[in-house]
């Protein structure tokens, strides 16, 4: 009987408002992760009220992340689309676009650093190096997964969706809303002041899809490079503050997307897309 009546229920999902069918995704989402959350939440003992530890938060992002392969075939199966058309496909285009994405946000990230240091705002601790070059290829495959996900999620269908009914700009800055206010799941006390910083990044990670012609493999690229430069730099403690500098540059909680640091690096990082990619 549903099999039959399959056809219908397609049309009339295509027919919806597009903010509408991305508000229906989310909330999707969040139906197909509770089988999840639930057993997970239990045994890491989460308090949804509380701070998560480290190994708290990687547990229910990954148990999040591993339903994002079903959404993704719902959407494409609801929407009569393929993957490619959100921005993901494989060839040789795609690889030089993520790695120069890659690049370009480790460089960005190695010259706020350096020059946080040049300054005196924080040293280098090089004796953790061993722990550095241990921990990088495994955090490296963890932020292309991680991001891989979250660029095909919101800058992907969220913001196809969202470009049924708007500008491909109100899209942007809605889908990044949407992309930072998330985040306050997992911590709000750091997430706070990092809001306006992670508006800032879905907006050039939207800017880095647009002008690497609708593929998000520089988008992609970007966001895992951001993630693994801090995640490494985080789990190795290769730095330690030396508190002359000013946290509204640093960054509120030694956050860099809470700081000028951060908002810069993405300025930059956006600035330059441009002549390189055009």
């Amino acid at each position: 009987m549903f099999l039959s009546q399959l056809p219908s229920w397609l049309s009339l999902f295509q027919t919806l408002p597009g903010t509408f069918k991305g508000f229906l995704i989310l909330i999707s989402w969040v139906i197909l992760w509770l089988p999840l959350a639930w057993p997970v939440s239990r045994k890491i003992q989460w308090r949804p009220l509380a701070p998560l530890t480290g190994t708290q938060k990687l547990l229910m992002v990954v148990s999040l992340y591993l339903v994002v392969p079903l959404l993704v075939w719902l959407t494409v199966i609801l929407e009569g689309t393929s993957v490619s058309d959100y921005g993901l496909w494989w060839g040789t285009s795609f690889l030089k676009s993520l790695l120069w994405g890659l690049a370009l946000a480790i460089g960005g990230l190695g010259i706020v650093f350096g020059l946080e240091g040049r300054l005196g705002w924080l040293v280098w601790n090089r004796e953790n190096l061993d722990s550095l070059w241990r921990l990088c290829l495994p955090l490296l495959g963890l932020a292309i997964w991680v991001s891989l996900t979250e660029e095909l999620i919101f800058r992907g269908i969220l913001l196809n969706l969202l470009e049924e009914d708007f500008t491909v700009w109100i899209a942007a800055m809605i889908a990044s809303g949407i992309f930072a206010l998330l985040h306050l799941l997992w911590e709000r006390q750091e997430t706070i002041p990092q809001l306006p910083g992670l508006w800032l990044m879905g907006m050039v990670l939207v800017w880095a899809r647009l002008i690497d012609r609708n593929s998000l493999g520089l988008a992609i690229g970007l966001h895992a490079g951001w993630v693994w430069g801090l995640a490494s730099l985080d789990a190795a403690q290769l730095i330690s503050y030396t508190g002359k500098g000013s946290y509204w540059f640093i960054g509120w909680g030694k956050q860099p997307l809470a700081g000028m640091a951060g908002i810069l690096c993405l300025l930059g990082t956006g600035l330059i897309l441009w002549p390189l990619f055009r």
